[in-house]
């Protein structure tokens, strides 16, 4: 087992658009650093000349396929005594970037983990959102496939605690268009794009809106809140429908889908029924 002799592995918060944001704290440790592991070298470089940091120790690139092989070997510095930091492109290491292999090996032997706080897209977003933020959940990026996507925004259609989501902003539309299909028109989101940079944008209204809304082209960083579900927009016949239809597609049989619908939901099995039949008649 590795024993740490007196060396530590930083999770540094880098900032998400103004570079303003970076504390004192951090530009000490990049600078003092014996290896600094970053997700992209090149941003890292960038972020370094907008700091004014002339980094003393090693500059490595640590990307989602390599984190693997390479925390085993950063570790062993750091048991050795050496000051490892890691950063991402943006925000906190490990929240839908490298960093948590890198902080489970390090556990398993022995080595000291610390963090640096700072910004966080993730919080920013849900601060800005004006939905309700005493309990959320991170949901990170929705699968790029519309059927996966849409199994998946069926699973948590439930879930009563609002929902951070994280997307690309050329998948934008199609996944606030499967939102709408699936958790109904009248959900409340927000998208936060840009924070913090000079074009940021804070867009707020219901699913149907901001569906309208997202038929341009839309660039930068993009972070979804959206409000999670309560009595009225999670037992609409709307939803009943849309949920049956989302796991029949998955190869479930109607009956069981509809059985399924209605434990969750908690209604009447035959509700449920009528409901999916009425629908079917009328698309015929």
């Amino acid at each position: 087992m590795m024993v740490s002799v007196s060396g530590v592995i930083y999770l540094a918060a880098t900032p998400i658009g103004n570079i303003a944001d970076a504390s004192p704290r951090l530009i000490e440790v990049l600078q003092n650093a014996d290896v600094v592991a970053a997700e992209d070298s090149r941003r890292a470089v960038r972020l370094f000349r907008e700091l004014g940091i002339r980094a003393e120790g090693s500059l490595i690139s640590f990307y989602d396929a390599v984190e693997a092989s390479k925390s085993a070997e950063l570790v062993q510095r750091a048991a050795e005594g050496a000051t490892i930091v890691v950063i991402t492109d943006a925000g906190m290491p490990s929240v839908s970037d490298p960093g948590y292999r890198i902080v489970r090996e390090a556990i398993a032997h022995d080595v000291r983990v610390s963090v640096i706080p700072g910004p966080s897209a993730v919080l920013a977003a849900l601060a800005v959102s004006g939905l309700p933020v005493d309990r959320f959940t991170f949901e990170g990026f929705l699968p790029r496939k519309s059927g996966e996507r849409k199994a998946q925004l069926s699973s948590i259609a439930l879930e009563p605690r609002t929902m951070v989501f994280f997307e690309a902003p050329h998948r934008l539309a199609e996944t606030l268009a499967d939102m709408h299909e699936v958790l109904g028109q009248n959900r409340q989101v927000v998208v936060c794009r840009e924070l913090t940079k000079t074009y940021e944008e804070v867009v707020r209204g219901s699913l149907g809106e901001l569906v309208e809304w997202s038929n341009r082209e839309i660039l930068g960083e993009i972070t979804i809140v959206l409000n999670g579900a309560d009595e009225t927009n999670a037992t609409s016949e709307a939803d009943w429908i849309a949920l049956v239809a989302e796991r029949v597609a998955l190869g479930i049989s109607q009956r069981d889908a509809i059985a399924d619908v209605a434990h969750e939901l908690h209604v009447p099995k035959r509700e449920v029924y009528d409901a999916v039949i009425a629908h079917r008649n009328q698309s015929k």
